[in-house]
């Protein structure tokens, strides 16, 4: 695949980032991948996210330990590390923030509590300002996305249909949706300022990227309706047919049929399509209708095992792919891992961490007439302080060696 070749559409634009953990640092990377110049602002010796795990080698020596999480979150932007409890460093970060040009004066954040970078304070610097703030609640109070998920009721419905105990998802998904959001946030913002010449304050908080999610997918409306929550139904799909089975040689598939051309393949690769012809009206079941597959989902799975059970994981992906099946494997990370060194996913590629050690990370999903973006270089904390202040804001080696001196900036380790 192709890299060399995609354009950088936000070339030019120059946004400041001073957030933390996963949902503001995805929005500078998203809008990073697609040719901003994002410098981020830590405190100097990193922020509370800077040595989050997992980290090189599982956390021993974890001070001088490299983060996955925080480089590859960070990759592509430019870092500047100032001390921000300092008069001087509060003045450089607001003169980095508001600095004058027409592709300057943005600034992604989730800070809480520093009145001097409240938005009414930074406007007073640049009127036009584009201002996108992170937070865990409306009103400004803290939250993260396991506790949001777990309030908008996602793990009473997540799990084995036996037991009562929540299930928590592992994966941040309302941190990653709102990162896309504070992306998307700021073009719109973008396209405002370029027609109107007004600023914009954009308040994202993470629980109402929560709540508006579960609502749009409808599960609001069903609760109200039904006037109790939707019970668990492990690893079966809700509302149509797909579930899991294992295969001869403990491997496992998932298998979906969504539509009734993705229930007539599973038919034909399982050759159980007379079967299923005949129990139809023993059910009264409409195998055409989505409704009815889910209704009937334990009879359907029970059909079909079997046919699994006499096969090995090979054997099934020939012959589900064969029949044009909607299915998947499931396998571990390190499987993942391998189907990259053999060159399988063009949007992963390798990169070197500050501290030398190797890492996979991802360049931007979005291919550009079949190209990927750049991945962008994973960052090291202050390592483009001195060029940040030379070129954001025109300072001289003297002054910029004097700010060093006394310790309102710092440079790489």
């Amino acid at each position: 695949m192709r890299e060399t070749d995609a354009p950088q559409p936000l070339a030019g634009l120059e946004v400041t980032e001073c957030a933390s953990f996963v949902a503001g640092p995805t929005g500078g990377m998203t809008l990073a991948q697609l040719g901003a110049d994002v410098v981020r602002i830590d405190p100097i010796g990193g922020g509370s996210d800077h040595c989050r795990w997992p980290l090189v080698g599982d956390g021993e020596g974890a001070a001088d330990s490299d983060s996955y999480y925080w480089t590859s979150l960070n990759k592509g932007k430019r870092s500047i590390a100032v001390d921000m409890r300092s008069e001087e460093g509060r003045e450089l970060v607001i003169a980095l923030v508001t600095a004058p040009g027409e592709n300057r004066g943005v600034l992604v954040d989730n800070v809480v509590g520093r009145r001097w970078m409240s938005n009414e304070a930074l406007v007073a610097h640049r009127s036009d300002l584009i201002h996108l703030r992170v937070q865990g609640y409306p009103d400004g109070s803290p939250a993260v996305d396991y506790t949001v998920n777990a309030e908008v009721g996602i793990p009473e419905i997540t799990g084995p249909e036996v037991g009562g105990t929540p299930v928590n998802h592992v994966l941040p998904a309302w941190d990653l949706v709102a990162g896309l959001t504070v992306s998307t946030g700021v073009l719109a913002a973008l396209y405002e300022r370029s027609r109107t010449g007004r600023g914009s304050y954009v308040e994202l908080a993470l629980s109402d990227v929560a709540l508006s999610g579960v609502a749009n997918l409808g599960w609001l409306s069903e609760a109200a309706e039904r006037g109790s929550d939707r019970s668990r139904c492990g690893n079966h799909v809700y509302g149509s047919f797909g579930v899991d089975f294992p295969c001869s040689d403990g491997k496992r598939v998932m298998v979906v049929a969504l539509t009734p051309g993705q229930w007539s393949a599973l038919c034909r690769a399982t050759g159980t399509g007379e079967v299923f012809d005949a129990l139809a009206p023993v059910l009264g079941a409409d195998w055409a209708d989505e409704a009815d597959r889910y209704r009937h989902r334990e009879a359907i799975a029970a059909i079909l095992k079997p046919w699994f059970a006499a096969r090995d994981s090979k054997q099934v992906a020939d012959e589900l792919d064969s029949a044009r099946v909607l299915w998947g494997k499931y396998q571990g990370m390190t499987d993942v891992v391998a189907e990259h060194r053999a060159g399988r996913h063009a949007v992963l590629a390798d990169a070197a961490l500050p501290g030398g050690a190797g890492a996979i990370t991802a360049r931007s999903p979005l291919r550009w007439n079949g190209a990927h973006s750049r991945v962008g270089v994973p960052p090291d904390l202050g390592r483009e302080t001195d060029e940040v202040l030379a070129t954001r804001l025109r300072l001289s080696d003297a002054e910029i060696g004097g700010l060093r001196s006394r310790g309102v900036v710092a440079g790489p380790r």
